[in-house]
């Protein structure tokens, strides 16, 4: 789809994504900006099915943002549909953006049939040019005919825009001897950055839970896989993350978020969000280099991830990273910019096995060519110990190239 150099770490396929009892899909072409490859979708949920979402915290957010938040609390009578286009991301266009959203969800609701408060939608690519609603509504009805269970790699297709590789997890488990199903996709290479979602995510479980159940595994687990990625430090306009749950896998209903019925859902839920969140990184724009960031030894679990983010999203860490130099005075920079409690004469710093600095100043026994060595793997973990209590998180990030910047410069061209 993108036009742009596929990411070195592009899997060899699209997963394997099984169709899920109680839903159905389409895509189509409906030229919203791209020419030939679809850019909408369609995903509708039998009646019953419970949403859960979490969306960007931009403060200038798409109309769609504003429509979906209020449909998470809409208890609807039939299906539930999603509608995602790409191209056009529908953001600062006025009240011209809003009448779009509307325009979108009503055709939606008369051709699939639902309530038009409890259609979610999202759209992803151009700010500041309005959605022209009728691209959408006028291939509903052929979409309509082509609905199908096992559309999922169609799916991720069309929701993409500058990414190089579409995006798809899946994982089943067991509940009460019934098997259960969870997929995902997702669409993400550039204005990433943590605050929910980091880019535009749907994930589909025939579970049978109830939706405050949902709503509380999936801010949760956010936490740990979607908000702890940054390719470059901005957050989007449009970012959203739905969790939908038909109840068709025949188990009796989860109400309680402490039910042991829980447990393996829970850890297979993680697994395909996370498998999702790093996806994204792998196909950060210009990505040469994976980056794992492991702050410990810090105040407190949100202060290390303030510290991871500041190491993650600084342009000098990055470009270093890129150019293959192990530069720790940069990770040392980086560290005592983020606003967090820091002791120079504490701090220890790693790149891989290598011990870099401790106690402020180098390491005697590191040597600049065992670094110049482990700046040339394609995946890179530096590891911090701050030295002040137990604190400690995780964060994921790529290099910055000069790829990035040809993507961005010319991406509205």
């Amino acid at each position: 789809m993108s036009k742009h150099k596929i990411s070195p770490f592009a899997p060899a396929k699209f997963p394997v994504l099984p169709p899920i009892a109680g839903f159905e899909m389409a895509t189509a072409e409906a030229g919203v900006k791209y020419e030939g490859r679809t850019d909408l979708w369609v995903l509708r949920g039998q009646a019953g099915t419970q949403v859960a979402g979490v969306f960007t915290q931009n403060l200038c957010p798409g109309a769609a943002i504003d429509w979906s938040r209020k449909a998470l609390g809409v208890e609807a009578d039939g299906p539930r549909l999603v509608i995602v286009n790409s191209g056009n991301a529908n953001v600062f266009a006025g009240q011209k953006s809003r009448d779009a959203v509307v325009e979108s969800a009503q055709g939606a609701a008369d051709v699939f049939g639902a309530q038009a408060e409890s259609v979610f939608l999202a759209s992803t690519g151009v700010i500041g040019e309005a959605l022209e609603a009728s691209k959408l509504t006028a291939k509903y009805p052929q979409m309509k005919a082509a609905l199908k269970a096992d559309d999922w790699e169609a799916a991720a297709r069309a929701i993409m825009t500058t990414d190089t590789y579409a995006k798809g997890a899946s994982t089943s488990l067991m509940i009460d001897g019934q098997k259960v199903t969870i997929n995902g996709i997702a669409k993400g290479s550039g204005m990433i950055a943590p605050d929910m979602a980091t880019m535009l995510a749907f994930v589909a479980t025939d579970a049978n839970i109830a939706q405050d159940v949902l709503q509380a595994l999936l801010a949760v687990q956010t936490q740990t896989t979607f908000n702890a990625i940054t390719v470059d430090s901005d957050t989007s306009t449009s970012d959203t993350l739905l969790l939908l749950a038909s109840g068709a896998a025949g188990h009796t209903q989860i109400t309680d978020i402490d039910d042991p019925r829980l447990t393996d859902f829970k850890a297979a839920l993680h697994d395909v969000l996370f498998d999702l969140a790093m996806q994204i990184i792998k196909d950060g724009e210009g990505i040469t280099k994976f980056v794992t960031i492991k702050v410990g030894g810090a105040v407190s679990n949100i202060s290390a991830k303030r510290v991871g983010m500041s190491i993650a999203n600084s342009p000098l860490v990055k470009t270093a990273i890129a150019g293959e130099d192990a530069n720790w005075g940069r990770i040392v920079m980086a560290v005592g910019k983020a606003g967090e409690p820091a002791e120079r004469d504490k701090l220890s710093i790693w790149m891989g096995p290598h011990l870099l600095a401790q106690k402020g100043q180098k390491n005697e026994n590191y040597t600049e060519d065992d670094g110049a060595a482990y700046m040339k793997n394609d995946e890179i973990e530096i590891k911090v110990d701050l030295g002040l209590g137990d604190g400690a998180s995780t964060v994921y990030t790529c290099d910055l190239t000069h790829g990035y910047i040809d993507i961005n410069a010319d991406y509205r061209s």
